[in-house]
């Protein structure tokens, strides 16, 4: 799991709040080198600080929680995996020559109970990025997938996912194997699975590299995750062929978890610790834990006939609106 005890990153909008809590320690620094008792002033200054830091976390615009969705010190799938699992032994390969790192996939157990985990695997630093492509999957990342579900499937045990990708790769090499129909196939696939399956956008939810690992009869969101149908760069080079209009873009998009839960996309959002899940990693493994096994009870108790269908009628809906005769 990774702590926060490495040099911060800070994000433009953090910078104000970090300024002002390192004033507040040179003031009880210089105060205790005097023998002066502020201890009054320095409540009063916290108290401050605590309501910046809520004010700017809880009307941050879409194009910064982005910028927090892709956070370099966020939790990735492998420190969720670490943190909430009894037992992990991660499985590779696609059977069909290749294993993508980008994906991680493997048998586990929460809280006693065998499940099969997999998720977009993003890297820590440049070197190991550049090994997992940022999270982007070639096919045989979601081959890799797909694998470890129908062996989840086979012996009834329950499928936790976890998304956090721009999207699916899009270089010529990973046209040449089928991208395409990697996460088609997926996609029908997972529809057809009976056992329990959750997913949660634990960063930033792009694209088809999203879906092909997110059918699920319950999707889950943390508070500052991304979800949409396009990385918000691309779209803006897509309709005003200028990325630099990705912040307008982000907003279109309706991206937020609060938009796709209204939209009825998602059905949970997961709150975050008071400055995004790198903030306090144990408390939001701890938060996502509990969400997943209180799912994971209510789908249990349903056949498998029932998730199906469940699982079919939450798509169906997606995209329905109503018209106006106004």
């Amino acid at each position: 799991m990774v702590t926060t005890n490495h040099k911060p990153f800070l994000l433009d909008f953090e910078k104000p709040l970090l300024q002002l809590k390192s004033r507040i320690n040179q003031i009880r620094e210089l105060a205790a080198e005097n023998g002066v008792d502020v201890s009054a002033q320095i409540l009063q200054l916290e108290s401050r600080t605590l309501q910046l830091y809520q004010e700017t976390f809880s009307n941050l615009s879409p194009s910064e929680r982005l910028q927090l969705a892709r956070h370099p010190r966020r939790p990735n799938t492998l420190d969720y995996i670490q943190a909430i699992s009894d037992v992990w032994i991660e499985l590779h390969g696609d059977r069909g020559g290749f294993d993508d790192p980008a994906i991680v996939a493997g048998i586990g157990r929460l809280d006693g109970r065998p499940v099969v985990m997999v998720g977009h695997q993003k890297g820590r630093d440049t070197k190991d990025n550049i090994l997992r492509n940022f999270g982007m999957a070639h096919p045989s990342g979601y081959r890799k997938a797909i694998r470890l579900m129908e062996h989840a499937n086979r012996f009834g045990l329950p499928i936790l996912t976890f998304i956090d990708t721009p999207a699916a790769w899009a270089g010529v090499e990973a046209e040449h194997h089928g991208q395409g129909e990697a996460i088609a196939y997926n996609l029908r696939e997972m529809f057809r699975l009976e056992v329990p399956i959750i997913c949660t956008v634990i960063g930033e939810g792009g694209s088809g590299g999203a879906l092909g690992i997110g059918v699920a009869e319950r999707l889950l969101m943390f508070e500052h995750a991304v979800y949409s149908v396009a990385p918000p760069e691309a779209c803006a080079a897509i309709l005003w062929k200028d990325a630099s209009k990705a912040p307008q873009a982000a907003a279109a998009l309706k991206m937020m978890a609060s938009d796709l839960k209204s939209l009825g996309i998602i059905d949970q959002i997961l709150p975050e610790p008071l400055g995004g899940t790198h903030s306090n990693p144990l408390e939001t493994a701890k938060t996502l834990k509990q969400a997943l096994l209180h799912n994971l009870e209510e789908l249990s108790r349903l056949t498998g006939q029932q998730r199906r269908e469940l699982r079919y009628e939450k798509f169906r809906r997606l995209g329905i609106f109503l018209e106006s005769s106004d």
